[in-house]
């Protein structure tokens, strides 16, 4: 017969509950993810404190970028030297976890570790530093750790714990004059566009960040930069490799060091997606909606910078924004000569690399006027197949009759040239397309479109797709090239872009017989003749 174990019956909670408790101090201790749901996180200012001590506790439980995020920062912390780079858009509670929540768990775990946090300013800094002191003044955490806050500790900026952990909060900018740190922790390094935009505030950053954050580490230190894009030469920036192209995981960078990257932007624009998305979804659903991201995409060089985390400067390597001249969508020239030119979204890299991150598929109507101006009227793009991207050349090509459809040779051709005269077959819409070479590097490719934007000849409409247009060429060499390879192909055809001529308003252009390309085609001569009668002058 087997003795059964009496309960006492004078527990001072039941045991349902005291189990609950020891299960959720060992996931706390397991990991940062258990720590992170085992307490209560602050969140805004509580209005009833005018000193803005107390917080209310967070709204949002912890979502999937959230999990992604506590996982690498972890690894961080347990990693000799270990760096991190988080690049997330406003309102992803990066800091919350970042600069809150791991610096808690860290103290309370490993007695004695000191912790330095900066920012391009104090005040945001601090205010995490209370946040994060609330935590450690809790029960939860008491219990968790076995350590509290010390006695008598009243500063916002520096405080203790009973097991000799310390935190220091100080702006990066206004000289930081702390102990030797165990985790230093950077958490927007850049107040604004217009700081962003000064290259002497770019500098002092950078000059903080080596002469006076860097010396203050010890041996095997950890590092973890929170930042949201805003230049390409912002202090993330200046750090990671010059042709960084938003992919996550371990980066050689330019210090010498080698970074572990967690860039989640507000729109999944990659098949490598850090927390599983599919390209065109949005980031943290269940709390954001299509309407909120919908506020800020209206605006592409801040959505482009601030919540897709690829920056782009006024002024780019090759182009100067103010050099492109602007005009409302639709109120182009009508005495307009139309070419086109496609970028295809075919490498061999993609056919090698299956989850390689796929290039745009990008197609552009360029019209010239009279006096030799080009004007941009039409433009398509698309990360897809060819089955999508080669019927929306033609559709195109059949919507503007241009006068010469321009593209790459190599094995860009070899892959759509078949599939593009099908398509013309199908949808009886027959252009002249001329292949240009494919040797040779891509700026030398793209200096004459080059030349002719900085002569301020290139008008380009203002809508959403000008100005991602304008975006992607001044990022050039950064992020995606197939607009700049895409505008590099018209640069090539100037010499058989010829001006437009005024069209006789008693006498119709008479069109010049078609070359012996188009009958490369194998098409009957029937079909050349009723392009012939179709086209005519805009």
């Amino acid at each position: 017969m087997t003795r059964r174990t009496k309960i006492p019956r004078n527990l001072p909670v039941p045991i349902s509950e005291a189990a609950l408790e020891m299960q959720r101090r060992r996931r706390a201790m397991d990991g940062l993810l258990g720590y992170a749901q085992a307490i209560t996180i602050p969140g805004a200012p509580s209005a009833e404190d005018a000193d803005g001590w107390l917080f209310r506790p967070v709204e949002s439980g912890l979502a999937a970028h959230h999990r992604v995020m506590l996982r690498a920062i972890e690894k961080c912390l347990n990693l000799p030297y270990g760096r991190l780079m988080l690049f997330f858009p406003p309102g992803a509670a990066k800091s919350t976890y970042a600069a809150v929540v791991a610096p808690t768990w860290k103290m309370g775990r490993d007695a004695n570790t000191f912790v330095l946090m900066t920012s391009y300013a104090a005040t945001p800094i601090i205010r995490h530093s209370k946040r994060a002191r609330q935590i450690c003044a809790s029960v939860e955490y008491q219990s968790i750790w076995n350590c509290r806050l010390r006695e008598g500790e009243r500063a916002a900026d520096e405080w203790e714990l009973s097991n000799g952990s310390h935190l220091f909060a100080a702006g990066l900018l206004g000289g930081i004059t702390s102990s030797r740190c165990d985790v230093g922790i950077i958490d927007d390094p850049v107040a604004g566009r217009q700081e962003a935009d000064s290259s002497a505030i770019r500098q002092a950053t950078r000059s903080a960040y080596e002469d006076d954050f860097l010396t203050r580490l010890k041996p095997k230190a950890s590092v973890i930069l929170i930042a949201t894009r805003w230049h390409p030469e912002d202090l993330a920036g200046s750090i990671l490799p010059e042709d960084y192209d938003g992919r996550s995981g371990f980066i050689e960078c330019r210090d010498g060091q080698h970074w572990y990257v967690l860039n989640v932007p507000a729109l999944c624009e990659r098949t490598d997606d850090p927390i599983g998305r599919k390209i065109g979804e949005y980031l943290w659903p269940e709390w954001f909606s299509k309407r909120h991201w919908a506020i800020y995409e209206k605006r592409p060089r801040t959505w482009s910078a601030l919540y897709q985390q690829r920056p782009v400067p006024e002024a780019g390597l090759r182009f100067n924004r103010a050099d492109f001249i602007r005009y409302p969508l639709g109120r182009h020239p009508n005495a307009l000569r139309k070419y086109m030119a496609s970028d295809f979204a075919v490498t061999d890299e993609q056919r090698t690399k299956p989850d390689a991150d796929p290039d745009f598929s990008e197609h552009g109507i360029f019209g010239v006027d009279l006096i030799g101006d080009i004007w941009i009227t039409e433009w398509w793009y698309g990360k897809c197949e060819t089955d999508i991207s080669v019927p929306e050349g033609v559709a195109m090509a059949r919507r503007n009759e241009p006068d010469n459809w321009f593209g790459e040779g190599g094995v860009i051709e070899n892959s759509v040239g078949p599939a593009i005269r099908a398509e013309m077959r199908k949808q009886n819409a027959w252009t002249l397309r001329t292949i240009l070479p494919s040797s040779g590097d891509k700026l030398a490719k793209c200096r004459a479109f080059i030349g002719r934007v900085n002569a301020r000849t290139v008008h380009v409409p203002e809508c959403d797709w000008g100005e991602r247009l304008i975006d992607m060429l001044c990022a050039f060499p950064a992020g995606h090239d197939d607009a700049f390879d895409t505008c590099g192909l018209i640069g090539r055809g100037l010499d058989l872009i010829y001006e437009a001529q005024e069209p006789s308003p008693d006498k119709p252009k008479v069109i010049v017989p078609l070359s012996i390309e188009h009958l490369e085609y194998g098409e009957h001569q029937a079909k050349m003749e009723e392009l012939e009668a179709r086209r005519h002058w805009r």
